[in-house]
């Protein structure tokens, strides 16, 4: 959203930081998947940040454009999101020879490391925040998850935190 997640910050002693922002409800959704090689235990990010909010279509496209870099498909670990829910058979469906589907159990976000990546991008670099206009916070979320991205020995922390082993 556009509105600044805040969280602690510095100032000279006696000059209490200000955040100005105003109420504002513009907001912009995301999906991705954290890749994990079979063999070499290699680990790679995508994602893909649409202006509204995601719905079956999108899994779908962000699905497919994940299976252009899979050729020999892949197993998608989904959370119980009512989206990925509705989408199981249409995915099932339409790349049934390329996907296989898993479930993370109920209510557990703590297991699912790219929530991690989520919380690491907006806890922690795009903490206190002030975009000024969705343009804006697109191109910081997407510089955000790209730096996360370079950074395998942190996405190799989202698993262990998890407490899933690669």
């Amino acid at each position: 959203m556009l509105q600044p997640t805040v969280r602690r910050t510095w100032a000279p002693r006696g000059q209490t930081p200000i955040q100005y922002s105003w109420d504002r409800r513009d907001r912009l959704s995301a999906i991705s998947a954290i890749s994990v090689s079979p063999k070499r235990h290699r680990l790679d990010l995508y994602f893909s940040i649409q202006d509204s909010n995601i719905r079956m279509d999108d899994l779908e496209a962000f699905v497919s454009q994940l299976l252009e870099h899979f050729s020999r498909g892949v197993i998608l670990v989904l959370d119980r999101w009512p989206v990925h829910r509705w989408a199981e058979r249409r995915l099932r469906r339409r790349f049934s020879r390329r996907i296989d589907i898993e479930w993370f159990p109920a209510y557990a976000p703590e297991l699912n490391p790219v929530e991690q990546v989520w919380n690491h991008s907006k806890y922690s670099e795009l903490a206190n925040y002030i975009p000024d206009d969705v343009r804006a916070l697109e191109k910081a979320v997407c510089e955000s998850i790209e730096h996360i991205r370079s950074q395998k020995t942190l996405l190799r922390s989202f698993f262990k935190k998890a407490g899933l082993k690669i």
